[in-house]
């Protein structure tokens, strides 16, 4: 089950800078067909509650360091499903945008930006399963060339996330 009561942070800046309208099914259709994936269930479900924005359990576990920390990622915000908005994953600054601009490997939808401002992303990774299946979750570092996997799909990195002050930095 997809965790995701108070989920989000409700700030002034996440609302202007991340959130998007609720997408449409015209628009989640418009977003799978510019991007060429299927978009998780799950990940629609939640955007569907509200369009992108800056969650309040911000990390996720990992079993390697990263640029990061020793043992997890940070992230700062979650994409809207969005054609229109900057920030959406198939906006201006979408997917298309990080594989072009900064030399991200074509393998799926950017879904979630890390506090690097650009350095690592989250990514929905569809090579295992093609476009329309349901891909797994992983970390990616362009500026180290490091890949990490996170989770096995959507629902599974959802419920994983925990809160900043729970890691001994």
């Amino acid at each position: 089950m997809l965790r995701i009561e108070n989920f989000w942070e409700m700030s002034e800046y996440a609302t202007e800078t991340y959130v998007a309208p609720k997408p449409t099914d015209e628009e989640i259709e418009r977003v799978e067909q510019r991007l060429g994936y299927t978009l998780p269930s799950r990940y629609i479900d939640l955007m569907r509650g509200q369009n992108g924005g800056i969650p309040l359990r911000s990390t996720y576990p990992t079993s390697e360091a990263t640029s990061w920390a020793e043992d997890h990622i940070a992230i700062t915000a979650f994409f809207p499903i969005s054609s229109t908005h900057e920030y959406g994953i198939a906006g201006e600054m979408g997917t298309h945008f990080w594989e072009s601009e900064w030399g991200y490997p074509a393998i799926g939808v950017a879904i979630c930006d890390c506090p690097s401002a650009g350095h690592d992303l989250v990514y929905l990774d569809y090579r295992a399963c093609g476009p329309t299946g349901e891909p797994s979750v992983v970390h990616i570092d362009v500026e180290c060339e490091q890949e990490t996997k996170l989770a096995d799909n959507f629902e599974q990195f959802i419920n994983g996330l925990r809160l900043e002050e729970e890691w001994d930095v």
